[in-house]
This record gives C-alpha cells, sequence and structure tokens, in this order.
C-alpha cells in the first residue's frame, strides 16, 4: 500500500483529544482537515473560538492561517489519506458506549480509500479496535484491514494544562493491525511526538492505557481510605505521606482529595472492569476503588458538619462557600467534577451553597444555576464554612486565611498549621 499521502490527516472528533491534536499535526506542517457533527462547534472552531482551554485561540487562529480546515460535511474529508479517530467513550449505566466509536466508524467507512490508514485513538476496551470498528469498516465499505487499507489504534495521553508533559514530550504508544500498519502509525505520529512506543498487537496498547489509568484510580483509593482510618486514629495523613515519600525507591506519592474526576479516571478503569467481567472475572480492585472514591463526596460533606457543629452551627443553617468547581487545578472541566458531588451533598444537608472558580463560570446544580462568586473579603465574611475542593493556581489563599473562617481544605492548598484549617 502506498505511504506517500500519509500526511492529508482528518482528525474525526474536535473536543478535548481531537482539537490539541488537529492544531498540533498542522503546527508540524501536516495538513489537516477537522471533523464533527456538531455545526456549531465547526462555526466556532473556523472562526478561531476555541472550546479547548489548551488550544488558546491565538494558537487556532495561527493553524487555520496555516492550513487548519474543519467541517462537518462528509464530502469534503475524502482529500485525506490518514484518518484518525477521537471521540469519547463514555458509560451509560457502568457499560461502555461505543455509540460515537461507531458512528465515527461508519464516517470513516464511506469515505475510505485502498491504501489509507485509520487510527482509533479513543480510550476503550481491549479488541475494540479489531472486533468493532474493523468489521464496521469492511461492512460500510467491503475494505479488509490488512489487505485494503491499515488499520491501528494510539492511546491519547492528554493531560489538561499540563505544560510539561505534551503531545509533544509524552511518548506515544502506537499498535497496527499488522507491521506496515504499526510502521505507517509510527511514522504520522512521530511528525509530532518526541517518543513513539510500538507494541505488539492494538489489544496490548488499549490495555495499556485502562492500566495507566486505573493504576492511579486504586491508589487514589488507597490513600483516601488511609485518609479516613488516619482521622479516627488522629494521625496526619499528609505528613505520613511526606514521609513515606523520602524513600528513594518503591514508592509513589499520591494526594488524599474529595474523589475522582474527568474524562479518565472514573471511567476508563470501568471499561477494564465489563471486559474482565465479560470473560467471567471479577475485577475486586476496580469495584473496591469505585466504592472508596465515590463515597468520599459524602465523607467531605460528613467532615464539614463536623467542623460546624464545632463551632456550634448545623450545616442546614450554614452558608458554605466552595472554593473550586472543576475537576483539576487550571481548567474548566467539571465533567465527572467531585467537586459538584460535594456541593450536592452540602445542598442536601440544608447548606446555603454557594462557589467560587476562576475557571467556571457557572453550572447547573440541583434545579438551579450555579453561578462563581468573588473570592474577596466581602463574600468571605458572609460564609461560615470554606471548603477548598480544586486548588486552582492563582487563588488568592493568604486572604482565605486572613478572613478567619474555618476551612475544611480538602487539596492541602493552605498552611494546615493555621488553627483555622481542618483537613480531611
Amino acid at each position: 500500500m502506498s505511504t506517500e499521502n500519509d500526511g492529508e490527516v482528518c482528525v474525526v472528533g474536535l473536543g478535548y483529544v481531537g482539537l490539541p491534536l488537529a492544531v498540533a499535526f498542522v503546527e508540524a506542517g501536516v495538513p489537516v482537515i477537522g471533523f464533527d457533527i456538531d455545526d456549531a462547534k465547526i462555526d466556532a472552531i473556523a472562526a478561531g473560538h476555541s472550546l479547548i482551554e489548551d488550544v488558546t485561540n491565538a494558537r487556532l487562529t495561527q493553524a487555520l492561517g496555516k492550513g487548519l480546515q474543519v467541517t462537518a460535511t462528509m464530502e469534503q474529508i475524502k482529500a485525506a489519506h490518514s484518518y484518525v479517530i477521537c471521540v469519547p467513550t463514555p458509560l451509560r449505566e457502568s457499560m461502555p458506549d461505543l455509540t460515537f466509536v461507531e458512528s465515527a466508524s461508519r464516517v470513516v467507512a464511506q469515505v475510505l480509500e485502498p491504501g489509507d490508514l485509520v487510527v482509533l485513538e479513543s480510550t476503550t476496551y481491549p479488541g475494540t479496535t479489531q472486533d468493532v470498528v474493523a468489521p464496521l469498516l469492511e461492512s460500510e465499505s467491503g475494505l479488509v484491514a490488512g489487505n485494503d487499507y491499515d488499520l491501528a489504534y494510539s492511546p491519547e495521553r492528554i493531560d489538561p494544562a499540563n505544560t510539561t508533559w505534551t503531545i509533544h514530550t509524552t511518548p506515544k504508544v502506537v499498535a497496527g493491525c499488522t507491521p506496515q500498519a504499526t510502521e505507517r502509525a509510527a511514522a504520522l505520529y512521530a511528525r509530532i511526538a518526541a517518543d513513539v512506543v510500538t507494541a505488539s498487537s492494538p489489544r496490548e496498547a488499549e490495555m495499556a492505557k485502562l492500566l495507566e489509568n486505573t493504576f492511579r484510580h486504586v491508589n487514589i483509593a488507597l490513600v483516601n481510605e488511609l485518609a479516613v482510618f488516619c482521622r479516627a486514629l488522629d494521625i496526619d495523613i499528609r505528613e505520613v505521606i511526606r514521609l513515606a515519600s523520602t524513600k528513594p525507591f518503591g514508592f509513589m506519592p499520591f494526594q488524599p482529595g474529595p474523589g475522582v474526576g474527568g474524562h479518565c479516571i472514573p471511567v476508563d478503569p470501568s471499561y477494564l472492569s465489563w471486559a474482565l467481567r465479560r470473560h467471567g472475572f471479577q475485577f475486586r480492585f476496580v469495584e473496591l476503588a469505585q466504592e472508596i472514591n465515590a463515597r468520599m463526596p459524602a465523607y467531605v460533606g460528613t467532615r464539614a458538619a463536623e467542623i460546624l457543629n464545632h463551632e456550634g452551627l448545623a450545616t442546614s443553617r450554614s452558608r458554605i462557600l466552595c472554593v473550586g468547581a472543576a475537576y483539576k487545578p487550571g481548567v474548566g472541566d467539571c465533567r465527572e467534577s467531585p467537586a459538584i458531588e460535594v456541593m450536592r451533598h452540602l445542598i442536601d444537608r440544608g447548606a446555603d451553597v454557594r462557589f467560587h472558580d476562576p475557571y467556571v463560570d457557572e453550572f447547573s446544580l440541583a434545579g438551579r444555576t450555579m453561578t462563581s462568586v468573588p473570592l474577596e473579603g466581602a463574600s468571605l465574611a458572609d460564609v461560615d464554612l470554606v471548603v477548598v475542593l480544586t486548588a486552582h493556581p492563582g487563588i488568592d489563599w493568604d486572604a482565605v486565611l486572613a478572613a478567619g473562617v474555618p476551612v475544611l481544605d480538602t487539596r492541602n492548598a493552605l498552611d494546615a498549621r493555621a488553627d483555622t484549617v481542618h483537613g480531611l
């Protein structure tokens, strides 16, 4: 199969993964056409308005000037010879939902030609590339992977707001259904990634992505449960972690918090657990980790009630300011955010809850619109408790301390030695 036109890339799905990838390719001199079924998203991107924090409007405008094309029309993507599928893979009723992957595969199948390259980047369970995508492409196009076109898998490793480990600096794992597919996909990603690591088959690459996030999920659950136990034993979990971290080998520090959020950690391990159940196995580590991390927002609500009770206040008569709504620092992404769940528990307890987040303007919760309030003397003086849920950069923590209001710090953002600061 010819590889001379591999540089012409169509990125299918222009969300948190697809848009940064498309821009990175264009910046590397690769002609790109981005496809998404959302007309409003396409119009915004074409006008230079990025919907992704990792891609600034200025950077997007430059990419458009360098030739980035975006479209919601299938006819316009026929010029491409490499297709990279970057669509969501959510859970529905605790089961993998491959609706977007299947729809994207059908789109690609209608324009697929002999000699093309197709790469799936969406996080999914082992076997998806060969057992779901390949049959769909064949049934819709009549072309067979490995004979008529090349098919590969390369898991996305996007970490929003991480300026150290980016698309360019994070090693890219690539696995084709054939050695040639692996070679072509590796050559494509070598245009933007400093290090490309090849795997023996897509199944290994699919499993590697799930292992990465399951590892984090399980270890976060471990320290979250330890945090609960340490409080009962009157032990400072933060100091315990600091001390253990001095060991130069055999230990990796994880920090407790109000739960896990985002598009990976709460979702990806469930894909692995589901896939194993299909083969008669029970992945007890994952199921226990999910249980522990899922109950952390309620535990934070209990801790808040304990602190208020110590102040002689009932939660139902208290005003609580939550700092942070996003699932991680430096982003405005509220998907699966434990901060939202903490606020839900506090509202259910009858508290008057307001929030501050420099990256999130508003969101809907409990039938009403929550709007971010300024973090200033007046707003701090008007509350009975501050709950730190996201340690965003740039927040004036000194102002929070100076207010003298009790603080429940779930992220270790403030000096725990202050009399007003309480930990998990």
